[in-house]
Formats: C-alpha cells, structure tokens, sequence
C-alpha cells in the first residue's frame, strides 16, 4: 500500500525487490491513479538521472539508468489501433530484454508477452494507493 507521496520511494524499492523476474511490466489503472506517479519513483529507485515524463504523446520516452541500460516508458493512451504499435516497432522494445514500463496496455493486450508483469493501482476510500500484481 502507498500511503501518500511521500512512501512511493519505499514502495518503488520494494517492488523491485519483490516483482516477479521479467523485462515488461504493464501499469492498470484509472486515469489519475498513479500509474505515471510510481514509474517515475521507480526510474529514481533504478538510478536513471533523467526527467521522467509521461509520453503522452510522443508515445515512447527512453531513459538510461546511470549505468547505461535503457528503460522505455509506454503511454498508449492515445492509440487507437495496434497497428500503429507495429509501426513504431512495439515488439522490438518489448522483445529487447530492457525494462518497458507501459501505461494503458489495454490497448496491446493481445500482443504482451507471456511474462509480461502486470501491476493493478488501485485508489483506496482514503486516498492512498493499492499495488497488485
């Protein structure tokens, strides 16, 4: 459970210190829940030293930890068919063995990987925030 804004940091550590073993990892959630809250704690928990945005409408944002491996940060909100995933060389990334972080990945559901991580936020009666996975 996240607590307020204050805990994503423990909370970012923790799951990876936790999350089952797999390079893409697909963020569920309403709009406003969190998901691009969390993967910007996560990226500082990773080490990468780079503003993290949502990629709202560039689509993809690549970062690099401070040990150069790249992390790629999905948000598909604004697709509307999985061509256009293709277009941009979705499986590329996904298939690349880096971390892919994706927001909205309902949108590419019937082309995530089997060992896709999926990560349910939910927004609790008291605001704070529930992580499944």
């Amino acid at each position: 459970m996240i607590k307020d804004l204050k805990d994503l940091e423990r909370a970012a550590a923790e799951f990876i210190r936790e999350k089952p073993s797999g390079s893409v990892i697909a963020f569920y959630g309403s709009m406003g829940a969190g998901k691009t809250t969390f993967i910007k704690s996560l990226c500082r928990v990773l080490g990468v030293p780079d503003v993290v945005n949502s990629p709202t409408f560039t689509i993809i944002n690549e970062y690099k930890t401070r040990d150069g491996k790249p992390v790629y940060h999905f948000d598909l909100y604004r697709i509307e068919k999985i061509a256009e995933l293709y277009d941009i060389g979705i499986d590329e990334f996904i298939y690349s063995g880096h971390l892919c972080l994706i927001e909205w990945p309902e949108k590419m559901e019937q082309i995530l990987p089997e060992d896709c991580i999926r990560v349910t936020i939910n927004v609790l009666d008291s605001g704070s925030r529930e992580l499944l996975f």
